[in-house]
């Protein structure tokens, strides 16, 4: 039997509902799509409204990561929030929160006595003429009754040159010349000019110090040494502290590094460099300045610095080979191939990461997570300065970090893994850095003379990094070890208390070689103690 009408119209209308149906979830799936396109578009916006908050803040904001923990109502806040969801994170705030605040002096105003100190000082007196020293009423001659200070003026002397040329006086004697070959005798001064070029040691030393200390590029000296009156190129500079620095700061240099590899705590650090001229490889491509120094393990202070052309983990293993020890240096993977060494994290780069983590305004939000663990961070700088204010053995600043200091880590840890950022968000990347390092977080615990930062290399390498913008570039990769060369001794002085000028000069007089033993040149560090009364008496000399 036929359908009828009725049968057929409802038919239709079951496909049209059918077809309703599949348009419906076509629509849906369509905007479910354009939701998650938007979420991931409102994300990313977002995420580069962070990036350009803090490209502004680096930009024009305050270079200062510190934040001051004494805020009022702070501490308060952040236990508030925690104490149900972490009781140890709030046992370590109030443990920290406990350590009394550091007494911070005032620096007092420095005295002309120790501004002026080991300059000479001249007297000069304003007298009367010989017509106004009577009497202008009885005609009586004056008598001098005393004198009085009136002012005090610092007066510059400005750089003199000089040529000195040196002849020897020949003698021979006259009775033997008669009969047999002549004797010939000639004055000597016991010195013989070994240095490359025909500048003085004094001279030489000046460029170094002038470039490596000062950061004044060759061809501003260049139009310096105009000014005195002698035409000195800079290709001529370059040469002088090339070749005198291979050849005579060298052996100094593997001395120090003979002696790097004997302490137990080093600390590295690494920056870019430009070398315009490496063999097959093109002027952009960037090489390093290494860093390499010693700890605080309350020894003298030895500085290294060296260039490679590369940022391989290789170079570290190369320089640092046969050293056994902890070693503090960024997050850089690299170091990770040391063997022997013990890394521990800088707690200044996990503050950095956080810092740079806060929203735009969110300084004082304690619901921010960011906000969460600098404060977690700064209660361990807190803490730091009060331990290392108060101890002086590494025994007891050992025995005090773990009394003070663990219960803060453990709470920051526990934190940690509860955290879950937004990804490619800020916090993300500074959480993903701080679990990175986290195998290392608690090593400096071990030992009372393990560093908390790294702060002491990143400031040793900041005196490249600032001349690195008056220079520029290096033009050949013999340049560049120069330089590092140079730095290292000119570093090695400041961080000893020598003067580096004369300790440069000095070097150059005594012109150390390979040929020399340990012991020679030992004489000839600058932590020694002859060597620094050496120093100073000729800083002494030349203000006189």
């Amino acid at each position: 039997m036929a359908d009828s009408a009725k049968d057929l119209q409802l038919r239709e209308l079951k496909d049209i509902i059918t077809e309703l149906n599949k348009t419906i979830q076509s629509l849906q799936v369509t905007i479910e799509a354009a939701n998650k396109r938007e979420e991931a578009l409102a994300q990313e916006r977002d995420n580069l409204k962070e990036e350009l908050d803090l490209l502004r803040k680096k930009l024009f904001g305050s270079s200062s990561e510190k934040r001051h923990p004494d805020i009022p109502g702070q501490l308060n806040l952040f236990n508030e929030a925690e104490l149900e969801q972490n009781p140890e994170a709030a046992t370590a705030e109030e443990l920290a929160a406990s350590l009394p605040a550091p007494a911070k002096k005032r620096k007092s105003k420095a005295t002309n006595a120790e501004r002026f100190k080991g300059i000479p000082v001249i007297r000069e007196y304003l007298d009367l003429p010989d017509s106004e020293k009577v009497c202008p009423d009885c005609q009586t001659a004056l008598v001098k009754i005393g004198e009085e200070f009136v002012r005090r003026e610092l007066i510059f002397v400005p750089a003199k040159l000089k040529v000195v040329e040196y002849y020897s006086i020949n003698y021979s004697c006259p009775k033997c010349n008669e009969y047999r070959t002549p004797i010939i005798a000639k004055g000597k001064d016991g010195r013989s000019h070994m240095l490359h070029g025909m500048a003085s040691a004094g001279t030489i030393a000046w460029v170094m110090y002038q470039k490596f200390c000062n950061s004044l590029p060759f061809y501003r000296q260049e139009k310096d040494w105009k000014q005195y009156g002698v035409a000195i190129t800079r290709a001529t500079m370059a040469n002088w502290v090339i070749r005198n620095a291979d050849e005579f700061f060298r052996p100094m240099y593997d001395y120090f590094q003979r002696k790097l590899l004997e302490r137990k705590f080093l600390m590295a650090d690494e920056t870019t460099l430009q070398v315009l001229h490496e063999e097959g490889r093109r002027a952009q491509t960037k090489s390093y300045m290494w860093l390499f120094r010693t700890g605080e393990d309350g020894e003298y202070p030895i500085i290294l610095y060296h260039y490679s052309k590369t940022r391989a983990g290789d170079n570290a293993v190369n320089f640092l080979e046969g050293f056994k020890g902890y070693l503090m240096c960024d997050g850089y993977s690299g170091y990770n191939k040391v063997p022997d060494a013990r890394r521990t994290a800088c707690y200044a780069h996990i503050r950095r990461y956080l810092t740079d983590a806060i929203p735009k305004g969110k300084q004082l939000d304690y619901t921010q997570p960011s906000v969460q663990g600098m404060m977690y961070i700064n209660q361990l700088f807190h803490a730091e300065d009060v331990i290392k204010a108060k101890h002086k053995s590494f025994d007891a600043i050992k025995k005090a970090r773990l009394e003070k200091e663990k219960p803060v880590i453990d709470g920051f840890l526990s934190w940690l893994d509860k955290q879950t950022p937004i990804r490619g968000s800020r916090l993300d990347k500074a959480v993903t850095y701080i679990q990175n390092r986290r195998p290392f977080l608690e090593t400096y615990l071990k030992d009372g003379r393990c560093s908390f930062s790294n702060n002491l290399s990143e400031n040793a390498i900041r005196p490249f990094t600032v001349g690195r913008k008056n220079w520029l570039f290096c033009d050949t990769p013999n340049g560049a070890d120069a330089s590092a060369i140079t730095y290292t001794m000119v570093e090695m002085a400041k961080a000893n208390g020598v003067n580096v000028y004369h300790y440069l000069t000095y070097l150059l007089e005594k012109l150390p070689n390979d040929r020399m033993s340990d012991e020679e040149l030992e004489s000839m560090a600058p932590w020694n103690e002859t060597v620094k009364a050496e120093i100073e008496s000729r800083a002494n000399s030349s203000a006189n």
